[in-house]
């Protein structure tokens, strides 16, 4: 059997990361990183287990697709191929949102739009519980996995087109929170072939300019939004200029605003409900 520091070193020197390596090495084990200090022998099995998952990962498969895991603010779900993997870029704008929240009343109610694996609307839950909270996903695989990371809250997760979804809480929403696909057709060949190779497209691109699914988020946000509720949504850093015009052509938003990442990049777009519902 060889050594966990031998078969460490091995691995690091392939992916040029020692803290993939150690998350690797722990998910064939069955146990937690800080717990491979622990371990006095790797078991063959585990071994051939820890290299093919090395091998995956060296030729560009998503390291939280290897382990099922991603890990978001201060929750972790579930993920596996045709899931989108949430970013720590979308974690600032959860918590302008959870901002929002403490503003909004005792019990506030939250929709989730494009939802995902439902990473959003679990960390809300997680850090700002007795939200009435909803959420919608268009892909099959995605909504399944949002079922089973938000199981056993709160939370009434829908599959379907947002565009028509939640009729029956239109102009009640406190807060609509948003990560669309927002990646223009034509910027295919600048995306990481890594993430084109295995994450799934429709959570990825979104027309010629990447707005498509963005607009109709302002348009669903508009409808659903009582006076004086919030809305924000990530963009592309390309963006910044263009998504503003989105929300103030949509009509009925005042205080449009973008936001930067935790890299100081233009991220996210925010916008307050007018007071009139009709508008």
């Amino acid at each position: 059997m060889t050594g966990i520091g031998t078969l460490l070193a091995a691995a690091t020197s392939e992916l040029g990361s020692a803290a993939e390596a150690r998350t690797l090495l722990a998910h064939a084990a069955g146990v937690e990183p800080s717990r491979l200090v622990l371990l006095s022998t790797i078991e063959p099995a585990v071994e051939e287990s820890f290299r093919d998952l090395v091998a995956r990962r060296a030729t560009g498969e998503p390291l939280q697709y290897l382990t099922g895991v991603a890990w978001f603010r201060t929750i972790s779900v579930q993920v596996e191929p045709g899931v989108f993997i949430p970013r720590p870029e979308t974690e600032v704008m959860v918590g302008w949102a959870l901002e929002q929240l403490d503003a909004l009343g005792p019990n506030p109610t939250v929709v989730e739009l494009c939802a995902g694996s439902g990473a959003i609307s679990a960390a809300i839950a997680a850090e700002r519980p007795g939200c009435r909270q909803f959420a919608v996903e268009l892909s099959e695989p995605a909504f399944h996995a949002a079922v089973r990371n938000l199981a056993g809250g709160e939370v009434d997760v829908r599959l379907g087109d947002m565009a028509d979804a939640f009729t029956e809480l239109d102009g009640q929403v406190d807060l609509v929170i948003a990560n669309p696909p927002y990646i223009p057709l034509q910027m295919w060949e600048h995306v990481a072939a890594e993430v084109r190779a295995h994450e799934p497209q429709i959570a990825l691109f979104s027309g010629d300019d990447g707005l498509d699914a963005m607009r109709v988020v302002a348009k669903v946000a508009r409808r659903l939004l009582r006076p004086g509720g919030r809305v924000c949504a990530e963009h592309a850093e390309v963006q910044s200029e263009a998504v503003l015009d989105v929300f103030v052509e949509a009509g009925s938003f005042v205080k449009v605003a973008d936001h930067r990442d935790l890299n100081d990049r233009p991220r996210f777009v925010t916008a307050i409900r007018a007071g009139n519902l009709a508008g």
